[in-house]
C-alpha cells in the first residue's frame, strides 16, 4: 500500500482541503499521518485553525473514530491483532504537519553531508542559501521532495515506521511532474556526489509502489483538461498515479425526466401548480403566470450544468484511474467540514 500520498490539482480545485481531509481520513486506529505542506502558504494551518506551522513535525489534529473494520488498510492495524480484525467504535490516530522550507531544508543537508554547523549558518545571514535555492530550482525540489521521502522512510528504535502514511500537499498540476521528477532536474546541477546521490534516493520512493499521486478536479472544462494531461505526463515520467478526486460536487435537482422538461423549457401545467401551492392564480397575467418564466431560465441553466458536468465526469472516467467524490459544503469549509470530508472519503475508500 502507498505511503506517500501526493496531492495536486489546478489552482482554485481545492487541492489543500483534500490534502488535510485525506490525512484525517488516513489517521484512524491508531494509525499516525504527516501532512506536508511544500508551498510556504500556511493553507494546512489555516483549515484545521491553529498557529502557523514551524520548520518541525508538530501534531495539530486526531483522527476520526471508525466503525468496524477500515476498508483502507494499515500496516499498524494488520498487526494490532484484535484491534484491527474486530467490529466496534475505534478512536482515531493522530495527524502531525510540516512546512517544509527550503532553505532550513538546505540548512539541515549541508550539515548532514559537510558538517557545516555554524558555518551554515553564516551563509544563511549572507543570503548563500536563499540565492542557491532560487537559482537552482531542481535543488529546491529536491530538498523539498528529500524532506517528505525520508519521513516515509523514517523508522523508530524498534523498526517500525514513524508514520504509517504522508500526504504531501504538492504544487499545481501545472507543475507536478516537474516538480517530483526531481532527478532529470539536478542532472544538469550534479552528476555525483551527495546532492546526485539524495536525487536518486528520492526518485527511488517517488517510483515506488510506495508513492501514488492523486489529482484533484472539478467538473469542469480547465480543471479535467488539466487533470487529463497530467496524468498522461506522470505516466511518461514514471511515477505512480493514484485516482482522480472530484471536489465540490452538487446533486443535481431534478430527476432525468424533469431536466429533459427544464431543458426544453416546457411550460406545461405550471401556473395551475403554482397557483395551488398558493402562489397566486393560475389566470393569464397573474402571479403564478409571471413566475414561470424566471423559474424556466433557473431550470434551464441548471440543467445544462447537469448536462455540463456529465459530459466532464464521462472524460475523466475515460482515464482509467479510480474516482473520488467530495460534494460541496455551502458554508464553506472549517474543521468540522474537513472532519465530513474525511468520513466520505473513508467510505469510498481505498485511496
Amino acid at each position: 500500500m502507498s505511503r506517500l500520498h501526493v496531492v495536486s490539482g489546478k489552482g482554485g480545485t481545492g487541492k489543500t482541503t483534500v490534502a488535510a481531509a485525506l490525512a484525517l481520513a488516513l489517521a484512524t486506529e491508531g494509525r499516525r499521518t504527516l501532512l506536508v505542506e511544500v508551498e510556504g502558504r500556511q493553507g494546512i494551518a489555516q483549515l484545521f485553525e491553529t498557529e502557523a506551522l514551524p520548520y518541525e513535525e508538530r501534531k495539530i489534529a486526531v483522527g476520526p473514530a471508525s466503525e468496524g473494520a477500515s476498508p483502507w488498510g494499515s500496516s499498524r492495524a494488520e498487526a494490532g491483532g484484535d484491534a484491527a480484525r474486530g467490529g466496534g467504535r475505534r478512536a482515531g490516530g493522530e495527524v502531525h504537519a510540516l512546512a517544509i522550507d527550503a532553505e532550513r531544508a538546505l540548512l539541515d543537508y549541508l550539515q548532514m553531508f559537510y558538517k557545516l554547523g555554524s558555518a551554515g549558518r553564516a551563509l544563511k545571514k549572507l543570503g548563500a542559501i536563499d540565492f542557491a535555492t532560487t537559482i537552482a530550482p531542481g535543488l529546491r525540489d529536491v530538498l523539498l521532495t528529500g524532506k517528505a521521502c525520508e519521513a516515509v522512510r523514517r523508522k523508530d528504535k524498534n523498526g517500525k515506521f514513524v508514520y504509517d502514511a504522508v500526504v504531501m500537499d504538492a504544487p499545481p498540476t501545472g507543475r507536478i511532474t516537474r516538480f517530483l521528477n526531481v532527478n532529470d532536474e539536478v542532472a544538469g546541477l550534479a552528476k555525483i556526489g551527495p546532492i546526485h546521490n539524495q536525487a536518486q534516493a528520492v526518485m527511488r520512493v517517488l517510483k515506488s509502489p510506495e508513492t501514488a499521486v492523486h489529482l484533484v478536479t472539478l467538473l469542469e472544462e480547465m480543471p479535467v483538461q488539466e487533470t487529463a494531461d497530467g496524468v498522461e505526463e506522470l505516466r511518461a515520467a514514471g511515477i505512480p498515479v493514484g485516482g482522480v478526486v472530484i471536489n465540490m460536487t452538487r446533486p443535481a435537482l431534478l430527476d432525468n425526466g424533469d431536466l429533459d422538461t427544464a431543458a426544453r423549457g416546457a411550460r406545461g401545467g405550471i401556473a395551475k401548480a403554482l397557483s395551488q401551492a398558493g402562489l397566486g392564480g393560475a389566470r393569464r397575467g397573474g402571479l403564478a403566470e409571471r413566475l414561470i418564466d424566471p423559474l424556466l431560465e433557473q431550470a434551464r441553466e441548471h440543467a445544462e450544468r447537469v448536462e455540463l458536468e456529465r459530459a466532464e465526469h464521462a472524460e475523466l472516467t475515460a482515464i482509467g484511474l479510480p474516482t473520488y467524490e467530495l460534494e460541496l459544503l455551502p458554508e464553506g469549509v472549517d474543521l468540522a467540514g474537513l472532519y465530513h470530508l474525511a468520513r466520505d472519503l473513508r467510505k469510498q475508500g481505498p485511496i
